[in-house]
């Protein structure tokens, strides 16, 4: 066997074993029979299930006959094509983010602009959470079926046209055209939020799989924090001047045109299917895997009977969805207790920097640690703590109070991100990556949409203290789901126990 090139970070070829150095046992293995569990749309002999925690030896057998069957030897190097490719994702990822804010953070400017109600501008950002649900699962059945090159495409591609489309429409009279090219972009969205972590299984090792998901989800929250600062200094309102305002506009969407078709051909340059050689084992035990033998509707059936999954999707669903109910409704709550409508955008603005901040640290330290359950519970139980804490601390009268209790909201919130996505890809592995992360943010605009809407209405008819207990009983019920989680972190133990087999095969040789 060839040992894994994996987090140390080369090109380098691992020296290689003889003959003899290969595991008998796992040779004498019958090839498919005994590998169903790790084959989306099979099950396993033993009902289904994937070997659980502390089976990593077995898991290890039945991945190794898989190997076998295929040649005998599979090499692991890490690419440097991938920190290309995880770059130019995460700069047409940021841009799609600048694109869903730039309107609402300007909401009087445009509403003066093409002379509609804020309502129509505020439908300017809903689109994005309205039209991911009806089509995450099309682009789901799409990536898995079709692959990560064309589903990247799509998404810059997409991205680009409705930044194009938008140039056309600046003139007061074509707010029809500004919504059908803001709807593009929203669908362009369905083909980014779920790859970072089919990116990160693909293109990266064992060691830095979890950081590769956290940069790319970070890089669409730091779109979201340059949407909070640059539109308001590239189109300043100038209500009496509209051909001003007009030429500012055009600046802000041409310039977003201009990076946006950039990033499209660079994604066309620098995104490849997969690598020539897999990253880790557990990929490699997957591109071995017959093209038939795989079913997007038996996969979709297999998630759902994870129950670990199903607990995962809801809990996720509450934490994410109440974070984008914070969110928008976060200007309401200020300006009622502060009266500080700039404040309230910088408070925003810190609670998206702290947030990101926050998909770093969590993604590090899960690479270190692979404590995907103890994390994420204890980022979900601190979350619930910053909350209560903002809630209590909202009406004190010191602003400085809470740009504090913010910024320790959007630490863990945030944090929770790609926490939630690589728990998921643990526990459901060999499912596909962007089918589960494509749930997982399925759920979140579901959430999002319920929270914002009781949050909103409680904080019209009481105050902002009764939306925000709201949120934090239903961040309750996500703790206990968490709690129920079983731990099966599948892929670890794939990669976990090949390694251990080739040690062993190595000394037993020697």
């Amino acid at each position: 066997m060839v040992e894994d090139g994996g987090g140390g970070g080369g090109e380098e070829e691992a020296e290689e074993e003889g003959e003899s150095g290969e595991m008998p046992a796992a040779a004498a293995l019958p090839p498919l029979q005994r590998c169903n569990g790790f084959l989306p749309g099979k099950e396993a002999e033993d009902g289904g299930r994937a070997a659980p925690t502390g089976g990593g030896e077995r898991a290890a057998a039945e991945a190794e006959a898989m190997l076998s069957a295929a040649g005998g030897r599979v090499e692991t190097r890490l690419s440097w094509r991938r920190l290309a490719v995880l770059g130019v994702f995460s700069s047409y990822s940021l841009v799609n983010a600048f694109q869903w804010i730039q309107y609402s953070i300007l909401s009087n400017v445009f509403a003066g602009f093409y002379g509609v109600s804020f309502t129509q501008i505020d439908w300017l950002s809903m689109i994005y959470m309205v039209a991911y649900v009806p089509l995450i699962l099309p682009a789901t059945w799409l990536l898995d079926a079709r692959g990560l090159r064309l589903t990247a495409l799509l998404g810059a591609g997409l991205n680009a046209l409705g930044a194009w489309l938008k140039c056309a429409s600046l003139a007061p009279d074509r707010y029809p055209l500004t919504l059908t090219a803001q709807a593009v972009c929203a669908v362009a969205q369905v083909f980014i939020l779920g790859l970072p972590s089919r990116i990160a299984s693909v293109w990266f090792g064992p060691t830095e799989v979890s950081t590769a998901c956290a940069v790319a989800v970070l890089a669409n929250q730091l779109g979201t924090a340059i949407g909070f600062l640059l539109p308001p200094v590239l189109v300043p309102n100038t209500p009496n001047d509209i051909d001003l305002m007009a030429h500012n506009i055009s600046i802000m969407f041409y310039g977003t045109a201009i990076v946006s078709t950039l990033l499209f051909f660079l994604a066309g340059v620098v995104f490849e299917e997969k690598p020539k050689y897999p990253p880790s084992h557990s990929q490699a035990v997957l591109q071995t895997m017959p093209p038939e033998e795989y079913s997007y509707k038996q996969s979709i059936i297999n998630l759902f009977k994870n129950i670990p999954f199903v607990l995962l999707l809801i809990s996720y669903g509450i934490m994410t969805g109440a974070f984008y109910s914070v969110s928008t409704l976060l200007n309401q709550m200020i300006v009622t207790h502060e009266g500080e409508e700039v404040n309230a955008g910088r408070i925003g603005l810190t609670l998206v920097v702290a947030g990101m901040v926050g998909s770093i640290i969590c993604g590090l330290w899960l690479d270190y640690t692979k404590t995907y359950k103890q994390t994420t519970l204890i980022v979900y139980i601190l979350s619930f703590i910053g909350l209560l804490v903002f809630t209590f601390t909202l009406d004190l009268g010191y602003l400085i109070v809470v740009f504090v209790t913010g910024g320790v909201l959007g630490f863990f919130m945030t944090g929770y991100l790609p926490l939630g996505f690589e728990f998921a890809v643990e526990i459901t592995y060999p499912e596909p990556e962007g089918t589960s992360s494509g749930l997982l943010n399925a759920s979140a605009q579901i959430f999002g949409i319920v929270f914002t809407l009781v949050q909103g209405k409680l904080i019209t008819d009481y105050s902002a203290r009764a939306g925000n207990l709201f949120l934090c009983a239903w961040i309750f019920v996500g703790i206990i789901l968490t709690a129920l989680i079983k731990s099966d972190l599948r892929r670890h133990n794939v990669n976990l126990g090949i390694m251990n087999l080739d040690v062993k095969a190595v000394s037993g040789d020697s």
